[in-house]
């Protein structure tokens, strides 16, 4: 957890539930709230090199924004892995590739930058969860933003740019995180195992050949 997730995460609502629940001593040793920053200002704090590297290999994430009518709104968006890239400490982004064209992620933004972005590892359980401020850019008014993001060879069409600037984050328990396996993954796993049997398959092609020349007349 980091030193502001706190301070965001757990309202007085929040905090009225984990004493209803019996959950409030457990949660507090796991970090005091945090004082914000001097003046008010909102905290932004910085990612680890680890948080950096799991964000880069991630090849999609959950989006959630709110509308003007006050309902969230979860979006997944998907690409080739290293298509978010962490930009600095504060900041990670990624370029948005034409979808369905609802634009309603977009939308939200504008009126409400406020973002949590749900970063998910599958095959190790590992859910990384991020409080943050979402901008969009026009890639035809800033061209370097676009280059910038776009993952090479990836041939899909770039309509604008997306940065976060992090305010917390917080790694979840891996409970209940079921593994599952992209077909890449899957090959990674399976490949010894198919070696192995391909293996066999040729002791015992060579027995059942060298047994034929037994019998062979």
């Amino acid at each position: 957890m980091s030193e502001s997730y706190s301070s965001i995460a757990f309202t007085q609502h929040v905090r009225d539930a984990q004493e209803r629940y019996g959950s409030r001593a457990a949660v507090d040793r796991l970090g005091a709230q945090a004082p914000g920053p001097p003046g008010g200002a909102e905290p932004r704090d910085p990612l680890t090199d680890f948080e950096a590297e799991f964000i880069g290999l991630r090849d999609g994430f959950y989006l959630a924004s709110t509308s003007d009518t006050g309902w969230p709104y979860v979006q997944f968006r998907g690409g080739p892995p290293g298509f978010v890239k962490v930009l600095d400490e504060h900041t990670f982004g990624w370029a948005d590739f034409r979808g369905n064209r609802q634009y309603i992620s977009a939308g939200n933004i504008a009126g409400d930058d406020r973002v949590s972005v749900f970063f998910m590892d599958y095959p190790r359980q590992l859910r990384l969860k991020v409080f943050g401020r979402a901008a969009l850019v026009d890639v035809r008014q800033d061209p370097s933003a676009a280059r910038a993001l776009t993952v090479a060879g990836y041939r899909a069409k770039v309509e604008r740019a997306v940065t976060v600037t992090v305010v917390a984050f917080d790694w979840n328990c891996q409970q209940h995180i079921t593994p599952r396996y992209s077909a890449e993954e899957l090959r990674e796993v399976l490949a010894p195992m198919q070696e192995e049997l391909a293996r066999l398959r040729a002791q015992v092609g060579g027995g059942a050949a060298a047994a034929g020349e037994v019998l062979s007349p």
